[in-house]
């Protein structure tokens, strides 16, 4: 469960390091507390450093201080799945989006959970390394 505050790592390959939520999207039912597959706002705490030569464009797209979208992919909160498993991680962690709902990374370093596919996140699964 995220919250306003929460602080996620990031884990694709944009230059962001450690992000910190200060909103949860379309979340009615849950009074602001975000879950594995929902939408967040999160300001970018923590990121690689800018290269001195501009020459490769892909290799950071976040500064610190950016204000992004993401989406949660593990949280420390155990979540209950359908058939009885409950699965918990070791961290909190989100993916950044650009405006289109679309990753705004081309790589995932680490493991995701299995229920955003059914919240229909796929592309975000098929990219990881491990699922959950």
């Amino acid at each position: 469960m995220i919250g306003l505050k929460g602080r996620l790592n990031v884990i694709d390959n944009t230059g962001a390091l450690i992000a910190e939520c200060v909103n949860v999207l379309k979340q009615k039912v849950n009074n602001g507390w975000g879950s594995v597959g929902d939408e967040i706002v999160v300001v970018i705490n923590k990121a690689r450093p800018m290269p001195v030569t501009n020459a490769t464009s892909n290799a950071v797209k976040v500064r610190r201080g950016d204000v992004r979208r993401a989406v949660i992919v593990r949280t420390k909160k155990p979540v209950r799945r359908p058939d009885g498993r409950i699965i918990r991680f070791d961290d909190n962690a989100a993916v950044l989006l650009n405006n289109k709902r679309e990753m705004l990374g081309t790589r995932i370093g680490g493991v995701v959970s299995a229920d955003l596919r059914m919240k229909g996140w796929g592309k975000i699964v098929s990219l990881a390394p491990k699922v959950v």
